[in-house]
C-alpha cells in the first residue's frame, strides 16, 4: 500500500519535533560543529588505536576541539595528517613496543575487529593506561544472524540490555583461534575487563550511520528516497530499528573518557523507539522530490530470496538487535542529533563521492531488482 499524506505529515512532524536534539547544517562533507569546551577539568592525554577510518577522524577532531593531546597509532597505510596530532606507526597484528614507556589518562580503541589484536594492545598499555575505553558491538549479544527468523514480531520495549546474554567460547576453542565477529567482541570485552578491573568502558554500538560510512547500509535509504519515485518500502512500517550518526557516537566517547566514565553501555539511538516508517518518513522531510512507498510484506519478500541487511539495509524485521535499551547510555550521557541532520548530511556527502563510487555502493538492491519486485509484488496482490 501507498502511504498516505496524513500518515506522512503524522510521522514526519513526529520524527522532526520526538528526535530532535541539536540542529546542523549540511555540507558537501560535513565537518564537526564547534565543540562545547571540556568540562571536565584538565586536559587528557589520549591515545586512539586507529584514528583514519569512519569513526577516528571525527574522534580526533572532537578531543583536540576539547582541547586533549592526541596520539593515535596506525599502520600507516592512510596519508592523511592533522596538525596536532602524534602519529605512531604499528600494526597490531604484531609488536606495539612503538607504545614503550609512554603514558596516557585514556586509550579509545575503536577499530579492533580482532580479540587478538586486543591482547596484544591491553597487555602494552594496562601499566600505562588509566581507562581504557572499548567499542564493541551490540552484535555481542548472542541472538541468531540477522534474518527472517522473527518476521511477524513487533518489539513494543527492547528486551535487551547491557546485562543480556553474549556470546561465550565454545568448549573446543583455545585461544589464539580465529572466530566470527561477535564472539570476537564479546571476547575482546572480557579481556578488557580482565586487564583495566574497574578502568574499562565498554561501548556497544548499534548500526553507525552518517556521512563517510563505507558501509552504505543506511545511506541507500535517504539517497533513494531522494532520487524519487515509487520506493520499496520492506515489511511491517511498525518495526522497530536503530541507528546512530558517528558523530553523536564519537563525540560521547571522548567525553566518557574526559569524565573517566566506566561501565558496559549499548549505543544506539534514538533515546525513543523508532519505526521503520518514521525512518524513512524522516529521510523524506529532507527532500522535496515526489517519493511514493508501497510497502510489501516481508513474506513476500522471503519467498524472493530478498537478503535482509544487505539488499534492504538497515532492515532486519523484529529483531531484537534493532531495539536496544540505550537508557544506561543516556543517563551517561549521550545526545542524539535530528534524523533529518543525519539524512540531509549523508545526502550531500553522498553527492560528493566519486562518480564511479556510488555506482558500486556497498549495500542495497539496484533500481532494476527494486522494479522488478514491485511487479512482481503487484501482479501477487492483483493491484
Amino acid at each position: 500500500m501507498s502511504a498516505s499524506r496524513r500518515d506522512f505529515v503524522r510521522v514526519a512532524t513526529a520524527v522532526g519535533a520526538g528526535l530532535a536534539i541539536r540542529p546542523g547544517a549540511a555540507a558537501a562533507v560535513p565537518t564537526a560543529a564547534p565543540a562545547a569546551p571540556n568540562r571536565s577539568g584538565a586536559a587528557k592525554k589520549l591515545l586512539i588505536l586507529g584514528g583514519t577510518g569512519f569513526i577516528g577522524p571525527n574522534t580526533v577532531r572532537y578531543a583536540l576541539d576539547r582541547g586533549h593531546q592526541v596520539t593515535i597509532l596506525t599502520r600507516g597505510r592512510s596519508q592523511a595528517k592533522v596538525a596536532g596530532v602524534e602519529h605512531l606507526i604499528a600494526d597490531r597484528e604484531g609488536d606495539l613496543s612503538v607504545l614503550g614507556k609512554r603514558q596516557w589518562d585514556a586509550v579509545l580503541d575503536n577499530n579492533a575487529r580482532d580479540y587478538r589484536w586486543v591482547t596484544r594492545s591491553v597487555k602494552a598499555l594496562k601499566d600505562s593506561t588509566g581507562l581504557y575505553l572499548f567499542v564493541s558491538s551490540i552484535s555481542a549479544y548472542q541472538t541468531p544472524a540477522m534474518g527472517y527468523q522473527h518476521a511477524g514480531r513487533v518489539l513494543a520495549k527492547p528486551i535487551i540490555d547491557e546485562n543480556s546474554e553474549r556470546f561465550s567460547p565454545p568448549a573446543t576453542w583455545k585461544d589464539g583461534d580465529q572466530v566470527p565477529y561477535g564472539l570476537s567482541k564479546a571476547i575482546a570485552e572480557n579481556l578488557v575487563h580482565a586487564a583495566f578491573p574497574g578502568r574499562a568502558t565498554i561501548v556497544r554500538p548499534g548500526l553507525i550511520v552518517g556521512p563517510t560510512d563505507p558501509t552504505d547500509r543506511f545511506t541507500y535509504w535517504p539517497v533513494r528516497i531522494d532520487e524519487g519515485g515509487e520506493v520499496l518500502a520492506p515489511g511491517n512500517p511498525d518495526h522497530a530499528m536503530q541507528i546512530i550518526d558517528q558523530r553523536d557516537l564519537t563525540e560521547w566517547i571522548v567525553r566518557l573518557a574526559e569524565t573517566g566514565t566506566t561501565g558496559d553501555f549499548n549505543a544506539t539511538g534514538p533515546a525513543a523507539r523508532m519505526s521503520m516508517a518514521e525512518m524513512l518518513y524522516g529521510c523524506r522531510a529532507v527532500t522535496s522530490t515526489p517519493v511514493q512507498f508501497t510497502w510489501v510484506p516481508e513474506t513476500f519478500l522471503a519467498e524472493q530470496k530478498v537478503a535482509v541487511w544487505s539488499e534492504l539495509p538497515a532492515w532486519a524485521p523484529g529483531e531484537p538487535l534493532m531495539f536496544v535499551d540505550v537508557q544506561r547510555a543516556v543517563a551517561a550521557g549521550l545526545t542524539f542529533r535530528t534524523l533529518a541532520d543525519t539524512a540531509r548530511d549523508t545526502i550531500e556527502w553522498d553527492k560528493a563521492r566519486p562518480a564511479a563510487e556510488r555506482a558500486k555502493r556497498a549495500a542495497g538492491m539496484t533500481r532494476a531488482r527494486e522494479a522488478e519486485l514491485l511487479t512482481a509484488w503487484k501482479n501477487r496482490a492483483g493491484k
